[in-house]
């Protein structure tokens, strides 16, 4: 080790010695200060990471070490030293080896001089430090690789010309290995294998905040095979011309046989994927014990298949390794029950089949851009979650988020994949019950009733879905042993009268095939269980099987213990002024019906329902003491209340924004649990912008312009100090906006416990509720005293 620490000495004061070495730094910095701050926009990002100082390392370390090492053996044999060299007292090994730290130990250099650059961003906000060391640490590998490369192909040439361009070639190639490009033209399955060889691929899982073996031996064994390949032809070179002895043969067979055994190692570890380490403050990249525990409650072997084509957008093919990877992260986890397969269901016409029959899933058409043409890719996107015979699956629409930064600056990322595929477990795990066990629960038959046209009437599908209708609720009917009656009915008969009965009723209107087709008919389905309805959503595909899974999804709005019931207040007793509209959130309900049976509720007589599981009260108004008693009672017996409430409401008038007092009637009783809501507004100088208008005097007239101001009473929440991810309720939620917010206090008492979820910043304060316009005169800088 001496030695080499010598032979790296003399190379590195060679470098110090010319303006070699303060070139490379100096290039290095400013390209990386450009990139970070220029090319990748940081302050419109408006993320606190470094990940734009990393996204072009690949690529830049390619031109900056080829730069480095084409000096490195091409200068010696041009200068004739590389024989002085060769006789000197030194193994070959070492002088490559000295040779290599030295190159180095001037990367790491001018990696520690970009340190500045992540140490600057925590000042301006909360900066995760894992994936900085691992990106630090890829930076590392990925040198040692391209600097092994650059000294091997240094010493086969005399001229630093052609070793810079063919280091930069070869270079490349192990780059466009894993790129996107690669994916797009040769389709994601060959791309995710050629990936694992692409520099640039296996650098960005590391960046990520992941440090998994099988990138980390990647990373050795490139440097390694390279390294030994360097020392392989500078042994040569001391063999004499035209002259094979056996030692010779022994050189190749043994660098054959290390590069064989490195390239089988990297084989041979591929499907090691639980030897890693999760560098990232929230563990985002590793199965959480919430996933863990909803995995050990599987009774029966649970199917994760992916459906992802290898021609689909260029947006989309990179997230298809990382859909991968977690799927095999939860076969890893799950063990034996749980089995994760990944297939292009273009491959394989009887599992596309199968997917687009049973499953409904079928390819979407994506719009690609092309230089000088555009096209339509039809491609698979979808991950389906079976258990038994339940079965969620997931689009690309479930799956990713895509946020702009500029008018043609896209990025499509994942959403929260983890949550989204252990939500669709939960789900197939509590619905997987035989329909008949499902039915035997109720007291009472379920009613079918088919409000349908005669055959004359029905388009030629719908006409084939009607013959196929009895016989798929006979089956209903055998396993349940009557606990589902059937009825067919014509509203046209009887000059239209049971049609003007269900349009009273449901609201069903006559439809008709086309818009210009003026033959009209009827094709609705009911289940009716004592006073209740559901009505049986036509599917698009018109299969019965898609038939019979609306109809198992309407059962289990009637079965208890299938799905949690939420009362939604959307009407309160006492609704504000006269003519006021009305709120009927049905968005929200809408989307609670995902998940959940939703009824409407009533506090007028003073009680909630017994089978109401959550009750959710959207700005609430006025309750009164009936109402404010059944919330108390129901919270007693140890019942869920999610409150959204104000005390301010704010409308915009011809003087502009106003607050005006609103009053929900459950002050009182929100103090009496040690919750007060100020009769304020949040104010924060870390905040989001609004449209506000801003009126000038032009010699006594008054112009009014809008303009995007930073608008204190919009508190912008973000970071660890202002989202509670130890919550568990936003997890991967990294910033949120609340308009116009209250001041919250605290006075817990005995036996009570809170847990805060959103923070405003150290910045922030309270004023007053009645006015809501900036003044920037009065107020430089904010807007607000």
């Amino acid at each position: 080790m001496s030695k080499v620490a010598t032979v790296a000495k003399k190379e590195l004061m060679s470098y110090f010695s010319s303006s070699v070495a303060y070139i490379f730094l100096g290039l290095f910095l400013c390209i990386s200060l450009f990139a970070f701050f220029w090319v990748d926009a940081f302050f419109a990002r408006n993320i606190v990471d470094v990940r734009p100082l990393f996204e072009w390392m690949p690529l830049l370390m390619i031109f900056l070490v080829a730069s480095l090492t084409m000096r490195m053996w091409s200068e010696e044999r041009r200068m004739g030293t590389i024989e002085f060299l060769m006789t000197m007292p030194v193994s070959t090994t070492t002088l490559v080896l000295g040779k290599f730290v030295a190159c180095m130990l001037l990367v790491s250099l001018g990696l520690l001089l970009t340190l500045g650059i992540p140490i600057t961003v925590t000042f301006l906000g909360s900066l995760d430090w894992g994936p900085v060391v691992g990106a630090y640490v890829a930076a590392l590998l990925l040198a040692a690789a391209y600097c092994s490369i650059g000294l091997c192909i240094s010493a086969v040439s005399e001229s630093q010309m052609v070793s810079l361009l063919i280091t930069i070639v070869v270079g490349l190639c192990f780059y466009a290995l894993g790129s996107e490009a690669l994916g797009t033209l040769l389709g994601s399955s060959t791309a995710a294998w050629l990936a694992q060889f692409g520099t640039g691929a296996r650098f960005a899982s590391i960046t990520r905040g992941v440090l998994d073996v099988r990138d980390l031996y990647f990373y050795v064994s490139l440097m390694a095979v390279f390294l030994a390949l360097n020392v392989y032809l500078l042994e040569r070179q001391k063999w004499a011309h035209g002259l094979r002895r056996v030692s010779h043969r022994q050189s190749l067979l043994l660098l054959f046989l290390f590069v064989a055994n490195v390239l089988l190692g990297n084989a041979s570890i591929s499907d090691v994927r639980h030897v890693r380490a999760d560098l990232t403050y929230d563990n985002r990249y590793t199965i959480s014990p919430a996933t863990k525990t909803v995995l050990k409650t599987l009774r029966e072997p649970l199917l994760i298949r992916g459906y992802f084509s290898d021609q689909t957008h260029p947006l989309l093919s990179p997230l298809v390794p990382q859909i991968r990877d977690m799927l095999e992260e939860y076969e890893t986890v799950g063990g034996s029950l749980v089995r994760a397969e990944f297939l292009d269901p273009k491959n394989n016409p009887e599992r596309e089949r199968e997917a687009q029959e049973k499953f409904g899933i079928k390819p979407l058409p994506f719009q690609v851009s092309e230089r000088y043409r555009q096209s339509l890719v039809s491609s698979y996107f979808n991950v389906l979650v079976q258990y038994g015979d339940k079965f969620e699956v997931l689009d690309f629409r479930d799956m990713i988020e895509v946020k702009s930064n500029g008018l043609y600056d896209l990025q499509v990322q994942l959403r929260n994949l983890e949550y989204d595929i252990t939500r669709a477990i939960k789900k197939v795990v509590q619905s997987f019950q035989s329909t008949d066990s499902l039915l035997t629960t109720l007291d009472e038959p379920v009613r079918f009733t088919g409000y349908i046209s005669a055959d004359e009437t029905l388009p030629d599908q719908l006409r084939e879905l009607k013959a196929a209708l009895p016989e798929l609720l006979e089956s209903y009917t055998e396993e349940s042993q009557g606990a589902l009656s059937v009825a067919f009915v014509d509203p046209l008969e009887n000059n239209g009268k049971e049609a003007e009965n269900i349009r009273r009723l449901f609201g069903f209107q006559p439809m008709a095939a086309t818009m210009f087709d003026e033959k009209e008919f009827y094709f609705y389905m009911m289940l009716s269980y004592k006073d209740e309805y559901v009505q049986v959503p036509l599917p698009k595909d018109l299969q019965p099987e898609s038939i019979k899974r609306s109809i198992d999804a309407a059962l289990k709005r009637f079965a208890p213990g299938f799905l949690k019931t939420i009362g939604l207040l959307t009407a309160t007793p006492t609704q504000g002024a006269a003519g006021e509209q009305k709120r009927s959130f049905t968005f929200l309900a809408d989307m609670l019906q995902q998940d959940a049976r939703v009824t409407p509720l009533n506090l007028a007589d003073g009680v909630v329902p017994e089978t109401v599981d959550i009750v959710v009260l959207p700005a609430p108004r006025n309750l009164d003491s009936k109402a404010v008693f059944a919330l108390d009672q129901f919270l007693m017996k140890g019942g869920t209340i999610v409150l959204a409430t104000s005390p301010l409401a704010v409308s915009r008038t011809p003087e502009g924004l106003q607050g005006t007092a609103f009053q929900s009637g459950l002050e009182e009783w929100l103090t009496h649990h040690g919750i007060t809501v100020q009769q304020a507004v949040v104010m924060d100088r870390q905040n989001s912008p609004f449209p506000v208008p801003r009126r000038r005097n032009l010699g006594g007239f008054t112009v009014e312009e809008i303009e995007m101001v930073p608008y204190a009473p919009f508190v912008d929440v973000r970071g660890e100090e202002g989202i509670n991810e130890a919550a568990g309720i936003a997890p991967g939620i990294s910033q949120v906006t609340m308009n116009w917010a209250a001041p919250v206090s605290v006075t817990p008492a005995e036996g009570t416990s809170f847990t805060w979820l959103l923070k405003s910043s150290p910045e922030s304060w309270s004023a007053s509720m009645e006015t809501l316009e900036p003044d920037f005169e009065r107020f430089p800088g904010t807007g607000f005293e």
